[in-house]
């Protein structure tokens, strides 16, 4: 698995996660599986198909977060308060969060440092306008009015 890039918050979370799926949600299947059992026939128990097929999932899922987090590299959150220059002006002031690609929800405003738009703004000091290349060719103008870490 390539190098994982999380903020300190995104690790934080991948843990509580992995410590729930081992200490909580681990039980309730095995509880699950024992309660299938009792059905009886195992050949067409349906139930018990189900809780196998539901730890399987699970396991995977906490084999996929302890190799994120074997693989991580901490990065610093960034927020970028900018806006979209389009004629010649200024359009609605957006705040975006530069996180690591594992931690991108663009429909809250957290976007990839590996992302077009998140690799220019993390370099960019207050006051620039960068200018972005999309994946479709169209070249994107965006003036930075506030950078934090």
């Amino acid at each position: 698995m390539p190098e994982v890039q999380l903020t300190e918050a995104g690790r934080k979370e991948l843990e509580a996660r992995l410590d729930y799926l081992k200490s909580v949600r681990r039980a309730e299947i095995a509880e699950e599986i024992k309660t299938a059992r009792g059905f009886g026939d195992l050949s067409e128990n349906a139930e018990y198909d189900a809780a196998r097929k539901a730890q399987a999932e699970m396991e995977g899922e906490i084999a996929e977060i302890e190799a994120k987090l074997r693989m991580a590299k901490i990065i610093h959150e960034t927020k970028v308060t900018c806006a979209e220059i389009v004629d010649g002006k200024e359009q609605e002031k957006k705040t975006y969060t530069i996180v690591g690609t594992a931690e991108a929800d663009l429909k809250v405003g957290r976007i990839s440092d590996e992302s077009p738009v998140g690799a220019a703004l993390i370099r960019a000091q207050e006051g620039q306008t960068v200018q972005v290349t999309l994946p479709n060719g169209k070249v994107k103008s965006i003036k930075v009015i506030k950078v934090s870490r």
